[in-house]
C-alpha cells in the first residue's frame, strides 16, 4: 500500500479528528491488536486503514491500546500551520489523557512526513508573541513548554523532514525512518534559526560537531546518517515498511506495564533536565511505588506461570 495514494476504510466515518476526543473513538479489534498487532484476519497494518478527509490537518485514529496520529496537510507538504499545530497539539493532549491509550504512533500522510513551519501563515502569530501563549487542553509536540507528555511516542518519518518536521521527530521517544527520508536544518540559510528544539536536542543527541555540520549550513542529510548520528534508531526499506516498524514497537511498548513506562520516561526526562544526582535521588521513591502496584505483583505471577503478563495500569 502506498502512502501517497491512501484508500479510505469503510470504518473510516468511526474515526475521529484532532477536535474530538480519543475516548469517542471506536476500539477497533482491540484484543487481536493488543495481543498480536494485526487485525482479526491476520493482515498487517496498512495505510488503509487511516483514515483522511475528516476536515482536520491531523487524524486520530484509535487502535487497540495504541493510537495512530497523521499529519494530513499533503498538498503543502505537511507544513505546520497554526491550525495543525493547534489539532496536534489537542491530539497529544488528549493522548496523555485517556488512560486506556498507552503509545502513540505520529506520522505523516502523502510524499513527505513534514517539509517544515508555514512561515506566512505563520508569521502573524509569531509577530503577535501568540505563539508562546499556552492554550488550554493542549500539550506542545515539541516539548517547549509545560505540561509536557508523559507516555511513549513513536515517530515514523519518510519523504522530507525539514526544519521544524525534524525538530517534531527528535522531540519523540523512539524514531524510526524510512530509507527515502531525507531530513534538513535550512534556517541559517534562510536567515532564520531553528526554533523548536533544533539547537538543543540535536546538539544533545548528535554531538556538538555533527550537529552544527549542518545546523550551521543548512545541508541535507539521509536516513543512514540520521541512524549513524543516532537520531534515528531504525530504518525501513519503505515507508510502509518503516510505519510497521513503529507500529510493532508501540505495541510492545503498550503491552508493558503503563505505570513502568511512565516512570522510566519520568527518570530520564529528570536525568536530563534538573541532572544526574536530582534523578537518582528519586529512584528509590519510583521504584517503591511501582512494587506497591498489582501490575508489579502480575509481573510475578505471569513469570512464575511462564505466561504473558496483562498489565492494567493498577
Amino acid at each position: 500500500m502506498d502512502l501517497r495514494s491512501p484508500k479510505l476504510s469503510r470504518r473510516s466515518a468511526l474515526l475521529a479528528a484532532a477536535s474530538v476526543s480519543l475516548a469517542t473513538v471506536p476500539d477497533l479489534e482491540a484484543a487481536d491488536h493488543a495481543e498480536t498487532g494485526r487485525g482479526s484476519a491476520g493482515e498487517s497494518f496498512a495505510m488503509r486503514d487511516v483514515p483522511s478527509g475528516t476536515g482536520s490537518t491531523v487524524t486520530v485514529e484509535r487502535r487497540g491500546q495504541i493510537v495512530m496520529i497523521g499529519l494530513d496537510r499533503p498538498s503543502e507538504g505537511n507544513r505546520i500551520d497554526p491550525s495543525t499545530h493547534l489539532a496536534l497539539s489537542r491530539a497529544y493532549y488528549e493522548y496523555e489523557h485517556d488512560p486506556s491509550l498507552r503509545a502513540a504512533v505520529l506520522f505523516g500522510r502523502g510524499v513527505n512526513f513534514c517539509e517544515g513551519i508555514d512561515v506566512a501563515a505563520f508569521a502573524a502569530v509569531i509577530n503577535s508573541g501568540d505563539d508562546r501563549i499556552v492554550k488550554p487542553h493542549t500539550i506542545d509536540p515539541w516539548g517547549k513548554s509545560k505540561p509536557r507528555i508523559s507516555k511513549p511516542v513513536v515517530v515514523v518519518a519518510h519523504g522530507n523532514a525539514f526544519n521544524i518536521g525534524h525538530e517534531l521527530c527528535i522531540a519523540c521517544d523512539v524514531r524510526i525512518a524510512s530509507a527515502d527520508a531525507r531530513f534538513a536544518q535550512t534556517e541559517n540559510a534562510q536567515a532564520r534559526m531553528p526554533g523548536s528544539g533544533g539547537t538543543i536536542r540535536f546538539v544533545r543527541e548528535a554531538g556538538w560537531a555533527q550537529a552544527m555540520r549542518y545546523l550551521l549550513t543548512g545541508d541535507p542529510w539521509s536516513a543512514e546518517d540520521a541512524r549513524r548520528m543516532g537520531l534515528f534508531q531504525e530504518v525501513g526499506a519503505t515507508p510502509e515498511a518503516a510505519l510497521q516498524i513503529g507500529i510493532d514497537i508501540a505495541m510492545k511498548i503498550a503491552a508493558c506495564a503503563p505505570k513502568s513506562v511512565k516512570a522510566t520516561l519520568a527518570s530520564a526526562h529528570l536525568a536530563i533536565d534538573k541532572g544526574e544526582d536530582e534523578a537518582f535521588a528519586a529512584l528509590p521513591a519510583q521504584r517503591a511505588a511501582l512494587y506497591r502496584t498489582k501490575d508489579f505483583q502480575e509481573g510475578i505471577r505471569s513469570h512464575a506461570e511462564k505466561r504473558k503478563a496483562v498489565y492494567n495500569d493498577e
